[in-house]
């Protein structure tokens, strides 16, 4: 098992020097993963509800702040040398489908091989009206899976063509190649059916939120028989599940503070370091081999603060 850190691209780490110091450190500490969150412009008035927590409400709406995602990805690629970039994870269909795969093998170039693909299909239907390319919000999902599908197209054959509802591709030399071969891993995002059976039919790996209320994955048990569901649509689509790889994000990491779960006992990734310890290790015996843990912060010191003490109170106890 090893370690991530996702960061919003906003508070400390929307500061070129802060964001710089939080990935280089990360990079030295021995962290696997860094992950950037995706928002491109925030609409003054948000009526979707977001399902990261009870209330509906986004933490980011309050100032509308945020660095966009895949260029903070190539930034962080100048600047370290050894752990993974990763979208974490990266709205499909924010973007036109030839130019984001474009900019991932571009980025993949840069990096040496470092860029693991995160996506999700999105919640905020605002933003995407916005961004005026995005396709309809209630067909988000059928676009994403075009999208995924076209990008692997892109990344790997040498005249590409993909002709769907949303992507048409052809007429194009698509060089240079991502440095991984077939490309850059996806990791799909999403902890419902149909982000599952994504999951299971198009990804590489599972990379669902631990913190939804509406589909909880805070419980390693309740984590597992998820894991089992994602895996039976991969051995009914033909695919072998030991080929799919398997990781969590927890925003809820709290050293020395526990945090009360939703049943009023302690939440998963909050209290003392060998609680947390045990948490992953939980998680490790569910089937998952990589965690990556939210340390935002709106304060340098205390981000960094917060990535010296896991490294150093947590990850020993890991095994």
């Amino acid at each position: 098992m090893d370690f991530g850190l996702h960061l919003g691209t906003r508070g400390a780490a929307a500061h070129p020097d802060n964001l710089a110091r939080i990935a280089q450190h990360a990079d030295g500490l021995g962290l696997s993963y860094l992950g950037f969150s995706d928002h491109v412009v925030i609409a003054r008035t948000i009526d979707s509800k977001y399902p990261y927590n009870e209330t509906g409400d986004w933490p980011g709406v309050a100032t509308g702040f945020c660095l966009e995602q895949l260029s903070c990805l190539a930034y962080a690629a100048a600047i370290t040398k050894r752990i993974r970039l990763l979208t974490s994870v990266m709205v499909v269909p924010h973007r036109p489908a030839v130019l984001t795969a474009k900019t991932l093998a571009t980025v993949d170039v840069l990096s040496k091989g470092r860029v693991t693909v995160g996506v999700g299909v999105g919640w905020m239907r605002e933003e995407m009206a916005a961004l005026g390319s995005a396709p309809p919000f209630e067909r988000r999902g059928a676009a994403s899976n075009e999208y995924i599908r076209a990008f692997r197209t892109m990344w790997t054959a040498e005249n590409p063509v993909f002709e769907g509802e949303f992507v048409k591709v052809g007429n194009i030399m698509f060089e240079p190649k991502p440095v991984q071969r077939p490309g850059p891993p996806i990791w799909v995002g999403g902890e419902g059916v149909a982000a599952r059976k994504r999951a299971a039919e198009l990804g590489d790996g599972w990379y669902p939120t631990i913190r939804n209320p509406n589909e909880p994955l805070d419980d390693p048990l309740r984590f597992k028989a998820s894991l089992a569901d994602m895996l039976a649509h991969a051995r009914a689509a033909g695919r072998d599940p030991a080929s799919l790889d398997v990781a969590i994000f927890a925003p809820n990491y709290s050293l020395g503070m526990p945090l009360k779960s939703r049943d009023g006992g302690r939440m998963t990734f909050t209290g003392t370091a060998d609680e947390i310890a045990a948490d992953a290790r939980a998680y490790r015996d569910a089937g998952v081999h990589h965690i990556n843990i939210g340390f935002e912060s709106s304060d340098i010191d205390d981000a960094l603060a917060k990535l010296d003490a896991f490294a150093k109170d947590v990850m020993p106890k890991v095994g």
